[in-house]
Formats: C-alpha cells, structure tokens, sequence
C-alpha cells in the first residue's frame, strides 16, 4: 500500500461534472482539481450543497460514506444506488450541482508482496473500490482476476465499471460473473465462483468488498485455504474520520473503527464479518 494520501482539513465544496446511469446504478462525477488523488479503498463523506434534507423544517442528513470508485484528470468518480432519501437525493444531482465532499479517508488496499496474483471479489455496489484498484495494479502491469456478483442484469451491467468488464457478458477472459437470478453469468453466488477459483489455484490474494453475507462467505472460504485476503467493509458512519466510534466493529485484538483503521481490514484481523461490516447493493 502506498502511503496514505491526507484529506485537506475540512469539507470542500466540488461542482459535479457528469451523472450517468449505469444499468440499476450511478456514476457521479465531481471536479476536484485541489484534492490529493485518493489509494485504491478509501472514501469520501458527500453531501449535496442544497436541499441536504427532509421533512418540513429541512432536517439535515448526515453525510453519506462512499468508496472512491476512480480518479482521473482531477475528476472523482463515485458508484451510487437509490436505496434511500440520502442517496436519491445524490442520485438526482446534475453537471453544474454542488457537493460537500471531506476526503480521502481511511486505509486503503496493499499490494501483495510475495508475488501471489490478485483476485478481485466484489458485490453489488460494492464494487466501485475494486475499479480504482484495478486500475492501480494495471499501472504497476499487474492483470487481476475479476469475479462480480449481482442481484439481476439490471444491476449487471454496472460491472462496465471496471476496465474490460461487459454486463452482458457472463465470462470472458479474466472476469467471471454470478446473478442471483442466472439472468446473467453463473446462476448463484459470486463467492461459488471464488471457491472454484481458490480450488483451482490457491496462490492468490484476495480483495474483496460488497454485502456482509459475501465478504464473511469471502473471509471463511480464504481462511480454510490459507489465502490472505482484504476486506473493505463499510459501517453507518458519522463524522469518516474517528472521533464518533460510530462505525466501530470487533475484531481478534478488540475493537476497530472502520473509517480509521479501516474500511480495508486484514480478513485475519477479523472472527466474523458482522451484519454492518459490507456495503449493501
């Protein structure tokens, strides 16, 4: 893991540059020239600058947490589902719209150091952190496995996401696929296709995010092989940089804050993935 960028004190208001539909998801992205690049697995709290709120006297929402899902040519970009009040209310901005932004945050994924070939797990909107960590092993010419699980082939096609990844394709080359309804790749859970993987060759590390029952599938499956694996796990967050303990979680040594030693966590740190330890998608 490269050393971790720091966020400037403070939130800053970004403008939002484009925000487009991606099968059942989002891609918002926002100008953010002045902000230092952000390491594959950290976050960002957003907030829209206007109308952050609800009910009659306009009652603010608190932030809400997202991974970076990439950054390029000073552009953040970020996978977003309409799943609440908050997040449709960021699904709804618009190029030219204002955004709080306060990152980057928290600890982000490391790069193997015994030559072992990455694997990249991911679920639902959980895979927006593995697609600016596929572009940072493609910069260091390292080609990962990718295998991406979804709902249905609506949410699918969100896996063009990553570089080289098609919706509609169930298996090609270095990407495999799983729906839970077979309308797309393999009829059933993306961590079948991890332990087909694992059985076939067990000289990986594994980077995973997305829903707890899938990361503590992912965290069981590495632990019985002896595969290392990393787990960027997301919990309900207030402030993103430790001072609420809002998002804290046990672990073998006790208890971690995800936002700060987190959201990319060891898997043998951890006895269990717990119900808010992934990213619901």
């Amino acid at each position: 893991m490269s050393e971790r960028p720091a966020a400037p004190f403070g939130r800053r208001l970004l403008t939002v540059t484009a925000n487009d539909p991606l099968g059942s998801y989002r891609v918002l992205r926002v100008a953010d020239p002045d902000g230092p690049p952000p390491a594959a697995g950290q976050f960002a709290m957003l907030a829209a600058a206007e109308r952050w709120g609800a009910g009659e006297d306009e009652r603010p929402y608190l932030p809400r947490a997202f991974s970076y899902a990439r950054f390029a040519r000073d552009e953040a970009h970020f996978l977003l589902e309409d799943v609440g009040p908050g997040t449709r209310r960021l699904c709804e901005l618009g190029e030219g719209d204002g955004l709080w932004l306060l990152g980057p945050l928290g600890q982000g994924f490391c790069e193997s150091q015994d030559g072992r070939r990455a694997l990249l797990v991911g679920g639902g909107v959980g895979i927006a952190p593995l697609a600016i960590w596929q572009d940072e092993l493609a910069a260091a010419g390292q080609a990962a496995r990718v295998l991406l699980g979804f709902r249905d082939s609506g949410h699918a096609e969100g896996a063009a996401l990553l570089d080289g990844v098609s919706g509609e394709a169930g298996q090609a080359g270095h990407v495999a696929l799983a729906t839970d309804d077979g309308s797309v790749g393999h009829h059933g859970f993306v961590t079948d296709l991890l332990s087909v993987d694992l059985d076939r060759d067990s000289d990986a590390t594994v980077y995973a995010c997305g829903p707890p029952p899938m990361l503590e599938a992912v965290r069981a499956l590495c632990s019985e092989r002896g595969v290392p694996a990393q787990l960027a796990l997301e919990a309900g967050m207030a402030c993103g940089f430790g001072a609420c303990y809002g998002c804290v979680i046990p672990a073998r040594e006790g208890y971690l804050r995800v936002c700060l030693d987190g959201p990319v966590i060891a898997a043998e740190r951890l006895d269990v993935v717990g119900a808010h330890g992934g990213a619901d998608g």
